[in-house]
């Protein structure tokens, strides 16, 4: 379940929700469209009983929800997980939110207020380690582990209010005591910390000054006019190479899939001809593959872990049959939710899922990295079949429910 996000619209001040996931605010009032900028993980504040109380001390947690990847033997498995945990050492603190975080409606930080905060000394490291523990798959997996990859995750640190009552400490939205005058000795807080702060810039295209198109939660948005495409980094927007199969009549939507081209020294894969081989695909390589460069395929789109990397293996088998042309924005195109950061983090997964011989390439996948990587965007033409979405030159088909709930996670 996503949190929900509570602020003024940046531009004339109206209310507006986001979720934790969105990165593009658009004010129902004005029309002002702005995307967020600024160091990760984002931070927020859960609302105390007495929101208008100063001096309140924060008390840092991390939140992890994503879904963790593990090749273990000959098997792949995965979990969704979502796991807060206590990022200050101060044992009075309560090792978890529980479900309030959900439950509540959350806020930015506020450098204008004259908040503490205790500093955070939990790394998102830590955090990661515990949600491959609270996924239940460590056990005979821990034994003959070979990959870990934590896929369509968002990390964020939520804060818990906390104020002074005479001399304990208490909690600022229930009233429950903490903590007493003698655990708060040698108790040290920070002021608000510059690159924590978040700022909201106008969407507009790096290349021609045009508006940029895209929902809440898109990853990469799009310019109509000149056809360009954009990510969001820390500092600004990033240019993103973007391609698209054109559809025949029958095509009502484009899906996005990041096209990862890179080397795998490991496995002695630089062209696709390398990869049919290497992982024993059940047809001979062509000639002009040897002139093809290796690609992985991961769709650039959030969907349940299973119908993830049947997407991204049967893309990456049957990426021959493609034939990309320059991106051109059009109506269809559905939004890319998932970075290319992420997409990379799943490359030894979705090699892992591609192979008909686990036996010969698992054993070396701690060995494997992709060499000099390169991104690209590129969004593949479906046709309606009823209750699913088909790629007709890959086979690739998603059902139109699951393609909704993916929206959701």
């Amino acid at each position: 379940m996503d949190l929900r996000i509570e602020q003024a619209c940046p531009q004339c001040g109206a209310p507006v929700e986001l979720a934790e996931t969105d990165r593009l605010l658009t004010c129902t009032f004005c029309g002002v469209r702005n995307h967020l900028e600024g160091r990760r993980p984002f931070r927020y504040v859960l609302p105390s009983a007495r929101s208008a109380d100063r001096g309140l001390l924060y008390a840092p947690y991390l939140r992890f929800k994503g879904t963790i990847f593990l090749v273990s033997g000959e098997t792949i498995s995965h979990r969704v997980v979502d796991t807060t945990q206590a990022a200050h050492p101060a044992a009075f603190l309560p090792p978890s939110l529980g479900v309030r975080p959900q439950a509540m409606r959350l806020r930015r930080l506020d450098p204008d207020v004259e908040h503490r905060y205790l500093e955070q000394s939990l790394a998102a490291s830590a955090v990661l380690a515990k949600a491959a523990l609270v996924s239940n798959q460590t056990g005979q997996a821990g034994r003959d582990l070979l990959h870990r990859a934590y896929i369509g995750e968002s990390l964020s640190c939520l804060y818990l209010p906390l104020t002074r009552r005479r001399d304990t400490l208490v909690d600022a939205i229930t009233g429950q005591r903490l903590a007493g005058p003698q655990e708060l000795v040698g108790l040290s807080a920070q002021p608000f910390q510059e690159p924590w702060r978040v700022r909201f810039r106008a969407s507009l295209c790096g290349r021609c000054g045009g508006p940029l198109d895209g929902t809440a939660d898109s990853r990469v948005l799009t310019c109509a006019n000149c056809h360009s495409a954009w990510s969001f980094a820390d500092q600004g927007l990033a240019a993103v190479d973007w391609q698209i199969v054109p559809g025949g009549p029958g095509t009502a939507l484009y899906l996005p899939f990041w096209q990862l081209f890179g080397r795998i020294p490991a496995l002695e894969i630089t062209t696709y001809a390398d990869f049919v081989v290497r992982t024993n695909q059940p047809f001979l390589p062509r000639a002009e593959w040897r002139e093809r460069p290796m690609s992985l395929w991961a769709p650039a789109f959030k969907l349940r872990p299973k119908i993830f990397l049947q997407a991204g293996r049967q893309a990456t088998i049957g990426q021959h049959q493609l034939r990309p042309q320059a991106g051109r924005v059009r109506a269809g195109l559905f939004p890319a939710t998932l970075p290319a950061s992420e997409a990379l983090q799943a490359a030894k997964i979705l090699l892992a899922a591609a192979t008909t011989s686990p036996r010969l390439v698992f054993p070396l996948l701690p060995r494997v990295r992709l060499v000099d990587p390169v991104s690209r965007l590129v969004y593949l033409p479906f046709v309606d079949k009823g209750h699913d979405w088909l790629q007709p030159e890959t086979g690739v088909a998603i059902g139109k429910n699951i393609l909704r709930f993916g929206r959701a996670m």
